[in-house]
């Protein structure tokens, strides 16, 4: 057995735990913590080159995510983001590549707006009082509380990654 039969399994195994973890803990907490994005990141330096991927291909990534890296930092600089969604959003485009990075966007674009037009619906429904007590969901219903967009970055991700050739290499 080649070193890429395990390699595209670790990518998988490693990109859906990333995205499923930074979801849950942004709608748990209003939190991604760096170490599992730094994690995320290095687990692509080490898979990449096993997987196959030509310098150029690299290369063409890590420029697509410095481009979303500029762009999530204005938008955290303004107050509209998150950091820890900002540093989410650049290291996923990283993963999915150059030639994926417009699909992720829009589906997390399309997605955050459903998340953002749903929350706001049900903090102002009736529904919030037999929505539990815990204090994450006493948080996430209040309406003095951000969006946790980490969800919808996750669920793109999730959406993209299979058309991506860390998946296409298996089939």
């Amino acid at each position: 057995m080649t070193i890429l039969a395990f390699t595209a399994p670790a990518a998988m195994f490693v990109f859906a735990f990333t995205m499923v973890r930074a979801g849950l803990s942004d709608l748990t907490t209003m939190k991604i913590r760096n170490s599992l994005v730094l994690l995320f990141l290095l687990a692509f330096v080490v898979l990449a080159p096993f997987a196959g991927f030509s310098a150029a291909e690299i290369g063409w990534s890590a420029a697509a995510a410095a481009g979303v890296l500029v762009c999530t930092f204005t938008f955290f600089a303004l107050g509209w983001m998150g950091g820890g969604d900002a540093k989410l959003a650049t290291v996923t485009v990283l993963w999915l590549g150059a030639d994926h990075t417009a699909a992720y966007l829009l589906y997390a674009a399309l997605l955050g707006g459903l998340l953002t037009v749903g929350l706001i619906l049900l903090r102002a429904s009736i529904l919030t009082a037999w929505l539990g007590h815990s204090p994450w969901v006493t948080r996430l219903l209040s309406p003095r509380s951000g969006i946790p967009y980490g969800i919808a970055l996750a669920l793109a991700g999730l959406l993209v990654f299979p058309q991506t050739r860390w998946m296409t290499v298996l089939f």
